[in-house]
C-alpha cells in the first residue's frame, strides 16, 4: 500500500489538548506500553475526525494495525465527549449573554432497518438531528447529541433544551421549526392558512429577526467542515451498554 503525508487543518493546541487527555487516563489506568505515543494518537484521531480519513489509511500513515487505529480513535472520541460541557454549564455562559441563537443541522446516515424515527420529510433522507446554541457573535456555545432526524424541536424539545434556555433569563432567537416551543424561543412570524399575508410590520419583525438569526448560522458549516459529521457511517442509535 502506498502512503503520502498530508495535513489536518488544526490547531497545535488542539492536538495539545487531546494529547493531555490522553496522556492524564494512560496515568491514570497505569497501562500496557503502546504502540503510539500520547501525541501520535491524538494525531491519528484528529486526522480521522477532521479529514475522514478510514482506519486503513490511518493504519498504514502511522504504521499500525487497522484495529490499532479504529481502538485509538474510539478512545479518542470517548475521552472527548467525557470532558465536553454539559448543557448546565452551558447555561450558565448563556444567562451571561444578551441573547442566544438556536438553530439545527441534519447530518445524513445509511439507510437503517429501523428507518422510519430517521427520515426526515423536510431533507427526503435518512439522518441524525443536532441542535446548536451560539451566542451574539456566532461563536459555539453548546451542540446536542444526536436525535432521530424526524424529531420535531417544536413538539419534542430536545435534552429539555427550551426549559433550560428559559430558565437562563434571556432571549433566545431561533427559525420557523421551533414554533410553538415556548418558553424565551422567539420565532419570525408565519404565513398560515388563516393568515395569507404578513403585514407590513410583521414582515419588518421577520427581517430583522433574520439578520441576528443569520449569525447564529455560523457554527454549522464550522461542524461540518469536520468530516466525520458530512455523513455518519456508524450506528446512530444509543451506544451499547
Amino acid at each position: 500500500m502506498l502512503s503520502y503525508p498530508s495535513a489536518v487543518a488544526l490547531s497545535i493546541r488542539t492536538l495539545n489538548h487531546l494529547a493531555d487527555l490522553i496522556r492524564a487516563e494512560r496515568i491514570r489506568r497505569q497501562g500496557r506500553w503502546r504502540r503510539l505515543d500520547a501525541g501520535q494518537q491524538a494525531l491519528l484521531s484528529l486526522a480521522h475526525l477532521r479529514n475522514g480519513d478510514t482506519s486503513a489509511r490511518l493504519a498504514c500513515g502511522f504504521a499500525v494495525s487497522v484495529t490499532t487505529a479504529w481502538r485509538y480513535v474510539r478512545k479518542a472520541i470517548h475521552l472527548l465527549a467525557a470532558h465536553a460541557e454539559d448543557l448546565n454549564a452551558a447555561i450558565q455562559r448563556i444567562a451571561r449573554l444578551a441573547y442566544a441563537i438556536l438553530d439545527g443541522t441534519l447530518i445524513p446516515i445509511d439507510r437503517v432497518a429501523d428507518q422510519r424515527p430517521y427520515y426526515s420529510g423536510k431533507h427526503k433522507r435518512h439522518g441524525v438531528n443536532v441542535q446548536v446554541i451560539a451566542d451574539c457573535k456566532g461563536h459555539l456555545i453548546w451542540a446536542s447529541s444526536t436525535l432521530p432526524g424526524a424529531a420535531r424541536p417544536d413538539r419534542h424539545p430536545p435534552h429539555g433544551l427550551i426549559d433550560a434556555l428559559t430558565s437562563a433569563n434571556g432571549m433566545t432567537f431561533a427559525d420557523k421549526a421551533y414554533q410553538g416551543a415556548g418558553g424565551s424561543i422567539r420565532t419570525p412570524f408565519k404565513r398560515r392558512r388563516h393568515r395569507p399575508r404578513l403585514s407590513h410590520r410583521q414582515k419588518t419583525v421577520n427581517r430583522y429577526h433574520a439578520k441576528i438569526r443569520a449569525v447564529g448560522g455560523r457554527p454549522v458549516p464550522t461542524l461540518k467542515g469536520w468530516k466525520i459529521l458530512v455523513k455518519f457511517r456508524c450506528c446512530p442509535g444509543p451506544p451499547p451498554r
